[in-house]
């Protein structure tokens, strides 16, 4: 049965006055289920506010676009909020259970992508949001028999208390309403810029890559999951390659535009197609993967389902190639020894980063 790998754009489940929330529906990608991965955009106008909420799995959250982004979180087994400021570039991790609101206090649209693993959760490959209040908030939803006792309230003031947000999701403060202010304390031990963090792997004309693991973010540990950052110059490739241990990449492209291929375990192409800003891609487990930027360069992040990451590259000096054996290259390629060592002699002098031809 061939596995439907091409590249999707969310769908609208809530627009508003304040912003809006965009997912991949299990429908829409099925692959999101098979493999229990979820993916959701947060786009929040100018005093957009997403109410208090709570979701049934980890994610990990990466701001696209503005400056002024400030979020509260109740963590699980906490007895404190924290609140977080939020600007372009930087990670956010939100494990299962926390309780979260978010708030744009900039002048431009707050977007932030959220990646994350769905295997216990109500519905396998999407996230499922709990939220406090609002018109579909929990508060709400219990008799005002029961309400008036939890808080003993009368029927005046349990209606006042769960009726008087009328808002769905994401609503829009005034100019005087304030916020809390983020603590900065807080921001430096949750969130983590990556888009100014130095990478593992750069090259000249090529591109970047980053790998954020708990080593580097240990927040990051709490979701069970790894981002990483490919960066790549107008015309560059990434080089084909693969995980050396059973995870699944979930592939957002953030900017530009480019190809990507997958070649499956029967060594056919899967998908070879273009893709560009706004586009998810499921690599399923021990799949090859190659990008390929375009005229405007391309960026991509990606989690995958472990927190100990381990990638095997089919190119570069650094290749499974160069690992191997003469004797053993030119049995498996079926070659002479002078083609091999013409293969060597190319692989050695290149990286998994390569830059256009000139």
């Amino acid at each position: 049965m061939a596995i439907d790998l091409t590249p999707k754009k969310a769908e609208a489940l809530f627009e508003g006055d304040g912003g809006g929330y965009y997912t991949w529906t299990t429908s829409q990608v099925p692959l999101l289920a098979k493999e229990n991965l979820g993916a959701g955009r947060l786009q929040l106008q100018p005093r957009g506010f997403a109410l208090p909420h709570y979701a049934d799995s980890s994610k990990v959250g990466y701001v696209i676009q503005g400056s002024d982004g400030v979020v509260g979180m109740v963590l699980p087994n906490s007895k404190e909020e924290v609140v977080v400021k939020l600007e372009e570039g930087d990670v956010i991790a939100v494990p299962v259970g926390a309780v979260s609101w978010w708030f744009n206090d900039g002048d431009t649209d707050l977007i932030i992508v959220f990646l994350g693993e769905t295997s216990k959760a109500l519905i396998p490959g999407q996230f499922t949001y709990f939220f406090l209040t609002g018109a579909i908030g929990v508060i709400g939803g219990f008799s005002t028999e029961l309400t008036s006792k939890v808080y003993d309230f009368d029927k005046d003031e349990v209606e006042k208390l769960t009726r008087s947000q009328t808002g769905v999701l994401i609503i829009k403060l005034d100019k005087t309403q304030p916020m809390p202010e983020p603590q900065l304390n807080n921001t430096k031990k949750l969130v983590y810029n990556i888009d100014g963090a130095e990478p593992e792997n750069a090259v000249e004309k090529a591109g970047l890559v980053k790998t954020l693991t708990e080593k580097d973010f240990g927040f990051i540990e709490d979701v069970g999951l790894s981002l990483i950052r490919v960066k790549l110059e107008p015309n560059a490739i990434k080089a084909p390659s693969y995980p050396v241990s059973p995870t699944v990449e979930l592939i957002y492209i953030a900017r530009g535009s480019g190809k990507i291929e997958i070649v499956d375990f029967n060594g056919k192409s899967v998908l070879n197609t273009q893709v560009e800003a706004g586009d998810l891609v499921v690599v399923p487990q021990f799949f090859v993967v190659a990008e390929i930027a375009g005229e405007e360069g391309l960026e991509s992040y990606s989690i995958v389902t472990t927190t100990k990451p381990l990638f095997q590259d089919l190119a570069g000096k650094a290749s499974i190639w160069s690992i191997f054996s003469s004797t053993l290259q030119q049995v498996a390629l079926n070659v002479d020894s002078d083609f091999q060592k013409l293969f060597i002699s190319k692989i050695e002098k290149s990286t998994n980063l390569i830059p256009p031809s000139t």
